[in-house]
């Protein structure tokens, strides 16, 4: 058996407002550079206002539904006590917390073992473009 690597980066996204920001491609590209078989891919949004999923990539309405419908479960309005920073300040927290900051993907054959329409995406959650950073760490052989 091989000894195990780790590997660590940073990739640096940015976004253009609220919608999903597909970055499967440059995670599989900054995996690739690392030479590895097999492992596990850790990624870790740095922010409380963006997040990560694995979703759908061939139907691009599936975003806009993701995003309408998290929109309708954590609305913008007055009814929050936290608005530093704009009415979408509180909602995108919400949302954050709703989707999640850290996925694991495995690594199998020196490929990311995603399903055949799955594809990695940051998800902003302001309605302005902010630059965005993912963490990345891969344990594997």
């Amino acid at each position: 058996m091989a000894d195990l690597r780790q590997a660590t980066g940073l990739l640096r996204v940015r976004t253009p407002g609220r919608a999903l920001v597909e970055i499967t491609r440059d995670v599989a590209a900054w995996v690739a550079q690392q030479r590895m078989d097999d492992g596990l891919l850790t990624l870790f949004c740095r922010h409380t206002s963006a997040s990560l999923a694995i979703q759908e990539n061939a139907a691009p309405a599936v975003q806009r539904d993701l995003i309408d419908w998290l929109d309708r479960v954590a609305p913008e309005g007055p009814h929050y006590a936290h608005d530093d920073e704009g009415p979408d300040d509180m909602p995108a927290h919400i949302k954050a917390m709703l989707t999640g900051v850290s996925l694991t993907v495995p690594l199998i054959g020196g490929r990311l073992a995603l399903g055949t329409w799955q594809g990695i995406y940051l998800i902003e959650h302001r309605r302005a473009g902010h630059d965005r950073q993912v963490a990345l760490h891969l344990l594997g052989a």
